[in-house]
């Protein structure tokens, strides 16, 4: 064993010892988390760590660089070493529970860009001891870590926001002040889609089992999720390909393309959820997907009923056909996807994140702006709400009072592509969490790999199944993960 595995197995050791101080760390009283957030550093600024620094997080990082960067970890540190160099005066760590510990009384805030199976322990931890928190997109990888995150955050009264950027740009804005302004009247059925996925997906499980590099630290990526050999192929990028990691192309913009929708028609639980893809596997994200949820009739607002609204998803390289009236030669996808907004009376279109907002008539329309508009960047203007007493904050604009509910929206037709091999719309009981439409009896099984192979120029398939599990406890452990020992979620508030 190498020195750098020696310290690695050390620090695990030794987090392991102190389990018991480690704990009284991370659950603190009420009282000590209120007195955390009344705390300011020196200079004014926010003290903040990092959580996954490699990619994502240290873009999220420098954006917030006129804080105090105080802590940063990563379990690659190859990967994280231009972020490591970024911050030089920043604690380095593998492991972000050890970094809690001994940084706890430090650290304000915490940006969250792991892996999406480990952004709800990380961010749940960090809640229940009053920081505030900052999580990438998809908010959480289920249904049930989203609901956590929602009610710890309003139990905490911390600052949050969800790292879906167009939240805070003019495009959502608009499409939601011309949808309730009643521009393009009532509205039934939504089409979106993404041109995701770029990372490979619908790839067999590598039989294949690597050296863990010396800067990766393997125990710690996996997590909570069961574990499995090392393969260079699950990190650091394509983690979104792999169910027990990511959540393939829907779950990693959905909530980029779908918040104008969530938002603008002020969608709440799905009732009816049914998905369909290419060839699924059990291991991996197919190569193309389609969903369909169904909203029900929504309270009326002023200027324009909410009706019940079907919302169809398309990714993969599929897209909606073009409507009626569509400008001849005019690409749909804009910046990664797009949607349609099909309405009584006109049909509105906008990009990914929202952006670019118009109407298939041509017409512009000129309404009020209810909707509120920051002059910060979205990272910055989560830093400002940090800064601000529960009392007086102004709330961010991707806060996980909605970014909770909306990602529950977005995973859901993960659940639904997940479950189509039932092979009947399926219908969700939001409040309670469950499918009210799967029979005790129903069995479910995947594939494990195709077995494709050329034969004599043909090409042949000998597909490996799992064995018949009972659909309704497949479908709770999708709603509702098993953590692997050794990790444990905070308590569901009441």
């Amino acid at each position: 064993m190498n020195n750098n595995k020696k310290r690695l197995e050390m620090d695990r050791r030794q987090f392991l010892a102190n389990a018991g101080i480690a704990t009284a760390g991370l659950v603190m009283m009420p009282s000590m988390a209120a007195a955390q957030r009344r705390r300011k550093s020196k200079n004014g600024k926010l003290n903040i760590a990092g959580v996954g620094v490699g990619g994502r997080g240290f873009g999220v990082l420098k954006a917030m660089e006129s804080e105090n960067i105080i802590a940063l970890c990563d379990v690659d540190w190859k990967y994280a070493k231009g972020c490591f160099e970024y911050f030089p005066e920043a604690k380095q760590y593998w492991d972000w529970r050890k970094m809690l510990d001994e940084m706890g009384d430090e650290i304000d805030s915490l940006v969250v860009a792991t892996a999406d199976h480990t952004h709800a322990i990380i961010a749940a931890t960090a809640i229940t001891m009053g920081k505030h928190v900052y999580v990438e997109k998809p908010l959480t990888h289920t249904v049930y870590e989203s609901r956590l995150l929602t009610k710890l955050a309003a139990k905490h009264q911390v600052a949050t926001q969800m790292g879906n950027q167009g939240a805070s740009g003019e495009g959502v804005a608009l499409t939601t002040e011309w949808i309730q302004n009643g521009e393009i009247g009532e509205i039934r059925k939504v089409e979106a889609f993404t041109d995701r996925p770029i990372w490979p997906q619908g790839l067999n499980r590598p039989i294949e089992e690597q050296a863990v590099p010396d800067t990766f630290n393997w125990d710690l990526f996996v997590g909570p999720a069961k574990m499995r050999p090392y393969n260079e192929i699950y990190t650091p990028w394509n983690f979104r390909g792999w169910w027990d990691f990511g959540t393939g192309a829907l779950g990693d913009m959905a909530c980029h393309i779908l918040h104008p929708v969530f938002k603008g028609l002020k969608l709440g639980y799905p009732t009816k959820a049914q998905g369909s893809s290419s060839l699924l596997l059990t291991d991996a994200a197919p190569v193309a997907q389609k969903v369909r949820l169904v909203f029900p009739e929504r309270k009326s607002l002023a200027k324009v009923a909410m009706p019940e609204v079907e919302v169809h998803w398309y990714d993969g390289g599929l897209q909606p056909l073009k409507p009626d009236g569509w400008p001849a030669g005019k690409d749909m996808n804009n910046q990664g996807g797009g949607v349609l907004f099909h309405g009584s009376k006109d049909t509105l279109v906008c990009g990914c994140y929202g952006r670019d907002p118009w109407l298939l008539s041509g017409r512009v329309p000129d309404v009020p702006k209810t909707e509120p508009r920051i002059s910060l960047s979205h990272e910055m203007d989560w830093v400002r709400a940090c800064k601000e007493s529960p009392k007086n904050r102004v709330e961010t604009l991707s806060p996980f009072s909605e970014a909770g509910p909306f990602n529950e929206m977005v995973v859901m037709g993960v659940l639904a592509v997940r479950l189509q091999s039932l092979n009947k719309e399926l219908k969700w009981d939001g409040e309670n969490m469950r499918f009210t439409n799967i029979g005790d009896d129903e069995t479910i099984r995947t594939v494990i790999s195709d077995g494709f192979k050329i034969h004599d120029g043909h090409p042949t398939f000998d597909k490996e199944w799992t064995k018949p599990k009972n659909a309704n406890a497949f479908a709770q452990e999708l709603i509702k993960h098993n953590y692997r020992d050794g990790w444990t979620l905070p308590e569901m508030p009441v």
